[in-house]
């Protein structure tokens, strides 16, 4: 259990005094019967061994959940199923962060936990931001900012690629961008021209024009920021160069032209 879950009577308050206070975080009560007494002295010092387990940013819902089952030794299909059972979200649900589990937790408590504080992140993020939080508004703007996590090279180029989405949109242009392509199990797999015929969800820019129904990932506050802040630009195309930054441009010929000099 955790600290923020126990009501102790005022008598058991003073008692606590010579015991000692109880633990911050999780606590591992046990499973066996107790007195009270023993219930009382467990509070200050049956602390939970813990291990931590980390969310990157551009992460899916999915392979972070399998990673968690291996780390904590939990039913993957579980996990799969308590997020779509307990989120509000399909994806990006959670804020990347390392979070610290205590062993043992089962697969219903840990979702609800990561879900929980990832929740509370981002209330605080939007209310900052704009002063409230709207779920639906802040839905939108997780997708673009999940766009632009998986095509960014880096935090600086978050904005510029936040651009080119809304000049593309705004043009009634097709984003045609691979990292929307990066959901779920092919969170890893690189984009081919087979995939991008055979892809028929919503996540592929390539066949359907505006964003996807739903975030391609778990994003952080830049690429939040990147959404609803885009700079300022002309940009229409990017590519990548061979320094692994991208190339922005306004004209097709030259996107056309960075291709053929990365790819010589």
């Amino acid at each position: 259990m955790q600290d923020n879950d126990i009501d102790v009577s005022p008598l058991d308050a003073f008692l606590m005094r010579f015991i000692g206070m109880p633990q911050q975080g999780w606590i591992n009560i046990g499973t066996t019967t107790l007195t009270h007494a023993d219930f009382l002295k467990r509070l200050s010092t049956a602390k939970a061994a813990m291990q931590e387990v980390t969310l990157i940013p551009g992460e899916t819902t999915y392979i972070f959940l399998e990673q968690m089952a291996m780390q904590l030794d939990l039913d993957h299909k579980i996990l799969l199923r308590e997020f779509k059972r307990q989120s509000p979200f399909k994806e990006g649900a959670f804020v990347p962060d390392t979070y610290k589990l205590p062993l043992g937790i089962t697969e219903e408590a840990v979702i609800t936990l990561l879900l929980q504080r990832s929740e509370k992140r981002m209330i605080e993020w939007s209310q900052k931001i704009f002063g409230t939080y709207n779920e639906a508004k802040w839905y939108k703007y997780l997708i673009l900012a999940s766009v632009i996590q998986k095509e960014a090279a880096s935090v600086e180029e978050m904005p510029v690629v936040g651009s080119v989405i809304q000049n593309r949109l705004n043009k009634g242009m097709k984003l045609q961008m691979d990292g929307a392509l990066n959901y779920g199990k092919y969170s890893h797999i690189k984009i081919t021209s087979k995939r991008i015929r055979d892809d028929k969800t919503a996540y592929n820019t390539y066949k359907y024009k505006g964003i996807p129904d739903d975030p391609v990932c778990n994003v952080s506050l830049p690429a939040i920021r990147a959404a609803i802040f885009p700079a300022k630009t002309e940009y229409l195309y990017f590519m990548k160069n061979k320094r692994g930054e991208h190339d922005f441009t306004r004209y097709y010929s030259t996107h056309i032209s960075n291709i053929k000099h990365a790819t010589k």
